[in-house]
Order: C-alpha cells, then structure tokens, then sequence
C-alpha cells in the first residue's frame, strides 16, 4: 500500500510543480494521466527520492519514504522517461552491473536473477546483444527489467509507451499487466489509451494538481447524457459558446465533442462517453476555473 499526503513541491525558478497531492494507492496498475508541464515527472521523481518535497509525507508499507529514503528505495524500481543504456554493452552485461550496484553480490545468485528478469521481459534470446542495437521496444522492456531488480515493491514507470509502434506498445503493456499482481505499478503517461487498457484506477494531474481521480469505468459513467457530437465543414463553424472537448477527423470528416447536459443544438446527438472525454474535460474544467479566478482578481 502506497499513501501521499500532501504532497507538494516547488522549484527555485517559481514553479509549483506539485500542489497538495494526495492519493492512496493498493496493488495493481495506478494510472497517472495529464498533459505535458502537468507535474508527472516531478510527482514521480519525488517519490522515487530523486527530489526532495517541500512538505508531505508517502509511506510505502510502512515505510516514511522522505524520511528515509535510503531504507525506501529497497522498495523502489523506476523507469524514467529519458532511459539511457551503453549501446556497446550487452543486456546480461549491464544488468548484472547493476545488480552488482543494487548489492547483489553472490555471483551464481546474482547469474539467476539476471537470466530470471530477462526471460520475464521475452529478451532472454537477446541477452548477448549490444544495447545499442535494441529497438526502442527492446530498450524500454531492458528498462523494466532493471526496475524490477530486488523485486521492489513499489515500480515507477514515467511514460514508458510514448514512442512504440503499436506491436511493442502492446507487448509492454502485458508485460506491465503481468508484473503488476503483487505489487504497486504507478503509470505515468498522457496516452490515455494506456490508462483505458490497463489501470483499474487512476487521477488525472493537471497544472500540479489532482483534479479526477477513482476506476476508469465509474469516471466515464458520470459524463452519461453530457457528451455531444456534431459534423462540421471547418473549425469556422464552432460556437464560442460550445464547451469543446475536441475537434478531430475521423473517417475523413471533421467533428466535434461538446460537453453540455443538455443538447447544444439540433444537429448534436448524444454519444457515449470514453475515458477520453473524462480527461479532456477535466482539463477543460481546470482551465475555465482559473479563467473565472482571474477575472475575479483582475
């Protein structure tokens, strides 16, 4: 069990990257969703004790892991956005290194774990072969790989499908379906796609603050009746007045999402929701709130 409580983090240059964070969070795959500058890498930097917060706590089955990072991060993987390997190492090589800098230093042992995390991650046949020469799939699973050296108890993967095609996307995602039974898997991503696939739960982040969060499913009932869809010719047709989730072709034809209880013109019929109208309008809501603290102060 993972449990944040306000949480909050704010950089020399102004920014406050993480606001009030709060969240409890059992065994399984926790979705963490937003858009680019929303607070995702700090949030997780933090709680892989990359980044000291400025007030908070996180405790991870007990453990105070700001208090004691050292002691936490024998329950921490991570698997940051930038992951760099030695392209002219091998991927047994460089693994074994690193559990040699994880402590592990009975050889033989040390020799099964390796070989037991590659054939976990389908690159056992590859364990020879230079790094340099892995596919960004390859890499990422290679990256996994070392996240779950010592069996943590806690893994941390900060957008790790962004940039797959869609076979290595899919392989990743059951192999993070698979790691993640007994364990806290924290998914970080602004693909909501990978939200909608594997997390039972989730929160959206948005300008350091959580603003949804609860199952995929729950989420997306609660915009039932409140999801409109229209054709237009061109984005000259959108009325100011619409509260636009998003204008997109689809099947050569331009259309548009509204978010509205009730139909915001004739030719608006209502469609079901997805999990990606929840994200965009909890974005929109975010917007229009400070638009209206604005204008109050100004």
């Amino acid at each position: 069990m993972l449990s944040i409580q306000k949480l909050n983090k704010t950089y020399a240059n102004g920014i406050q990257a993480l606001r009030d964070i709060s969240l409890d969070i059992g065994s399984g795959i926790f979705g963490l969703l937003g858009p680019n500058g929303a607070g995702k890498s700090s949030f997780m930097r933090t709680l892989a004790t990359l980044q000291a917060a400025d007030s908070g706590a996180v405790y991870l089955n007990g453990i105070d892991v700001l208090s004691n990072p050292h002691s936490a991060r024998q329950q921490l993987g991570y698997l940051p956005q930038d992951f760099g390997v030695y392209p002219n190492v091998s991927a047994a090589e460089l693994l074994n290194q690193l559990a040699v800098f994880k402590g592990f230093t009975h050889r033989a042992q040390r020799q099964n774990m390796v070989n037991h995390q590659l054939e976990l991650v389908n690159l056992y046949a590859q364990r020879q072969q230079k790094l340099g020469t892995f596919s960004g799939g390859m890499r990422q699973r290679f990256g996994i790989a070392q996240a779950l050296l010592g069996s943590p108890q806690m893994v941390i993967v900060d957008e790790p499908t962004a940039g797959l095609d869609p076979t290595e996307r899919i392989r990743f995602q059951n192999i993070l379906a698979d790691i993640s039974q007994d364990r806290v898997l924290i998914l970080s991503t602004h693909i909501v796609e990978d939200v909608a696939d594997l997390c039972p739960n989730m929160a959206i982040l948005n300008k350091g603050e959580i603003v949804r969060q609860g199952s995929p499913s729950r989420l997306v009932e609660t915009l039932q009746g409140q999801i409109w869809q229209r054709a237009i010719a061109s984005t000259d047709e959108i009325n100011p007045d619409w509260r636009v989730i998003t204008s997109r072709m689809a099947r050569g034809q331009r259309s548009v999402r509204v978010w509205s209880k009730t139909r915001p013109g004739e030719a608006f019929t209502a469609v079901d929701p997805d999990l990606n109208d929840v994200y965009f309008t909890a974005l929109l809501k975010t917007t229009e709130t400070q638009e209206k603290l604005t204008a109050v102060s100004v």
